[in-house]
């Protein structure tokens, strides 16, 4: 087990089924959140995930056979890693539970929902997820972009989040490669949806929030007001200006004034 101080945050393993052990970032004490990281790994929702641990139990989860963590044959697609958490929320027995899931995150949330049979789920909310096809909204190429492409197309300010490959260590450029070649094995074919998802959204009546960055290019605003109207019940929806795909890096007080309401224990 680790312990990081500095956020109260501890990470261990967990034991899912008889071929995952889960790698568990968690703190804080409270209302259940679950926090679905992204294509970039864990790091990028440590931040937010310290945030809501200030005021609720937040649970983050690495997705097997990202920042390094292995992946089984049983896992190999998306709805598996869906079906996972349903079965992370099923052991843990938590309810009354808001899911948060950014990007490639944001799919897995959605499927979570869809399949939550036990009503384990209270909120989900969608930052800049991926996962539905929306026609005339194609979603950009990640894989066809080099590191410079990618900030410029993930960030508002694509120059202040840049970094060249260069610079970093090589047991970054590791991780970033396993990441790759993890979604590469996931969500290459067909890229980055579930051609059926949007359609069983109908079905999916728990209370939901969409924010989405104004400048995202990787999936543009019109793309995520087509996600929230795809929901059976309507969703919320929630521009962020001055940010693009990853809103709560950009601009974490914006992000949090619309999830610390939805996370704050039930009155």
């Amino acid at each position: 087990m680790t312990t990081d101080t500095s956020t109260t945050l501890t990470t261990h393993d967990l034991r899912i089924q008889p071929d995952v052990d889960l790698r568990l970032t968690e703190g804080g004490t409270g209302r259940p959140v679950l926090v679905l990281h992204g294509g970039g790994g864990l790091p990028t929702v440590l931040v937010l995930t310290a945030h809501l641990a200030e005021h609720a139990h937040v649970l983050a989860p690495t997705h097997p056979g990202w920042d390094g963590a292995p992946r089984p044959e049983t896992i190999a697609s998306v709805a598996d890693l869906a079906a996972l958490y349903g079965r992370l929320l099923q052991q843990l027995d938590l309810h009354d539970v808001v899911v948060v899931g950014s990007s490639l995150g944001g799919w897995i949330g959605a499927e979570l929902a869809a399949h939550d049979d036990a009503g384990r789920i209270a909120h989900l909310v969608l930052v800049d997820a991926v996962g539905i096809d929306v026609p005339g909204e194609p979603i950009t190429d990640f894989f066809a972009l080099d590191a410079r492409g990618v900030a410029e197309h993930s960030f508002h300010d694509g120059e202040r989040f840049f970094t060249d490959p260069a610079t970093l260590p090589a047991a970054e450029l590791a991780r970033m490669g396993g990441n790759r070649k993890t979604m590469q094995a996931l969500v290459a074919d067909p890229y980055m949806h579930d051609p059926s998802l949007r359609a069983r959204l109908g079905d999916v009546t728990v209370p939901t929030t969409v924010i989405w960055g104004a400048s995202d290019r990787i999936v543009t605003p019109a793309y995520g007001r087509a996600y929230a109207e795809s929901f059976g019940s309507g969703a919320a929806f929630v521009v962020v200006p001055d940010a693009g795909h990853l809103p709560h890096l950009e601009q974490p007080s914006a992000t949090y004034a619309v999830l610390d309401p939805i996370v704050a224990p039930r009155r």
